[in-house]
C-alpha cells in the first residue's frame, strides 16, 4: 500500500497501465509476425531459385525365387500329407572336396601408350574355340573384357595377357562346392514335394470317386454337388501348387548347371586404359574448360552487377517500407497511450 500511495497508483492508472501494456504487446507480436512472414516468403524463393532439390526414384528388385527353403514352402498340410523332413545342407555329392569345386578368375589392369593394339590383342582371343566372350566394351580412353577360357587353355591365355605388361593382376580362387550342396538339396526337396503332390492328389482323386459313388446310391443330390465342388478345387489347387513347384525346380536345376559349367573354365577380366606423355586431346579440353570457367565467372559478375543488383535495391526498399510503417505505427501508438493516460 505505502508503494501505491508513494507512486500515487490508483486501480483505474493500474487497469490502464496493464491494458497499455497488452495493447503494446499485441501490436509488437502484429508487426514481427508480419515481417517475419515476409522475410520467410522472400527467403524460401531465393532457395527454390538457387538450388533445385532432386528426388530420384528409388527402385526395389526383388528376388523371389532363389534357393531359400521359405520361398519354396509347400503346405502340404492343406492336403493331410506330411512335411519331408530334410535338412537344407544336404551334399549330394558324396565324397567331394572343397577343392574339386575351385574356380579360378585373373584381373589385370593395364596401362598402355599404344591402346589400339592392345585392345586387338584382346580381342583377338575371340578367334579361338576354347575362349568365350561374355562382355566386351570399347571407348576413346580404354577397352575392358570379360571372358572365359576353357581351364586346359588356362595358361595359355595367361601367357598373352602377361606380355602386355599389366600394371597390377589379381588372382582370385574360390570354391563353389556350398552353392552347389545348396542346389542340390533344394533340387531333392522339391522333387519330393512333387512326389507328395502326385500322391495326395491320387488318393484324394480315388477318395472322391468313392463318395461321390455312395452319395449318388443314396440319391443325396446336395452332397453330391459338394463333393464335386470341393474336388474341382482341390485339383485346382493341387495342380496350381505342383506347377510353382516345377517351375522353381527347373530355375535351381538351371543356376546349379551354370555353376557346375563354371568348373570347367578359368575366367578373366581384362582393363586396359589409354596413358600418354603428351595427350594433345586432354591439353585441348583443359584450354577448353578453363575457357569455359572464365566466361561463367564473367557472366556471374555481370549478373551481380545488374540483376541482382536490382533485385538487392527492391529488397532494401521493401525493408525501408516495412520500417517505416512499424515508425508510423509507433508514433500513432505512442500519441494514443498517451492520450488514454491522460484520461
Amino acid at each position: 500500500m505505502n508503494f501505491l500511495e508513494k507512486n500515487n497508483l490508483t486501480v483505474g492508472k493500474i487497469l490502464k497501465m496493464a491494458g497499455l501494456t497488452l495493447l503494446g504487446v499485441v501490436v509488437l507480436v502484429f508487426v514481427l509476425s508480419f515481417v517475419g512472414s515476409s522475410y520467410n516468403s522472400i527467403f524460401r524463393k531465393s532457395v527454390s531459385r538457387s538450388s533445385g532439390l532432386q528426388v530420384a526414384p528409388s527402385y526395389n528388385y526383388g528376388l523371389t525365387a532363389g534357393i531359400g527353403g521359405n520361398e519354396m514352402a509347400y503346405d502340404t498340410a492343406k492336403v493331410g500329407m506330411p512335411a519331408p523332413d530334410l535338412s537344407i545342407r544336404n551334399t549330394g555329392v558324396s565324397g567331394a572336396k572343397a577343392e574339386d569345386f575351385e574356380v579360378t578368375e585373373y584381373s589385370a589392369s593395364i596401362e598402355t601408350r599404344n591402346l589400339e593394339n592392345d585392345c586387338k590383342v584382346v580381342t583377338d582371343l575371340k578367334k579361338l574355340d576354347y575362349v568365350i566372350f561374355e562382355n566386351s566394351s570399347e571407348y576413346d580412353k580404354g577397352c575392358n573384357y570379360t571372358f572365359k577360357v576353357q581351364n586346359d587353355h588356362k595358361v595359355e591365355i595367361l601367357d598373352v595377357i602377361k606380355k602386355l605388361d599389366p600394371k597390377e593382376m589379381v588372382e582370385n580362387t574360390y570354391t563353389i562346392k556350398k552353392q552347389v550342396d545348396d542346389y542340390t538339396s533344394q533340387i531333392d526337396i522339391l522333387k519330393k514335394k512333387l512326389t507328395s503332390i502326385d500322391d495326395t492328389l491320387k488318393k484324394a482323386t480315388t477318395a472322391y470317386d468313392e463318395i461321390t459313388v455312395l452319395a449318388t446310391k443314396v440319391q443325396n443330390v446336395e452332397s453330391l454337388a459338394k463333393i464335386i465342388d470341393s474336388k474341382i478345387n482341390l485339383i485346382e489347387r493341387l495342380t496350381q501348387e505342383r506347377m510353382n513347384v516345377n517351375a522353381q525346380l527347373e530355375q535351381i536345376q538351371r543356376s546349379k548347371a551354370e555353376q557346375m559349367d563354371r568348373l570347367e573354365y578359368t575366367y578373366f577380366n581384362v582393363n586396359i586404359f589409354e596413358n600418354k606423355l603428351v595427350d594433345g586431346k586432354n591439353l585441348k579440353d583443359s584450354w577448353k574448360s578453363t575457357v569455359q570457367a572464365f566466361v561463367q565467372n564473367l557472366n556471374k559478375v555481370a549478373q551481380d552487377v545488374t540483376v541482382n543488383l536490382i533485385g538487392w535495391v527492391f529488397l532494401v526498399l521493401q525493408y525501408a517500407i516495412y520500417l517505416l510503417i512499424v515508425l508510423v505505427v509507433v508514433k500513432y501508438g505512442w500519441k494514443l497511450v498517451t492520450y488514454i493516460w491522460k484520461k
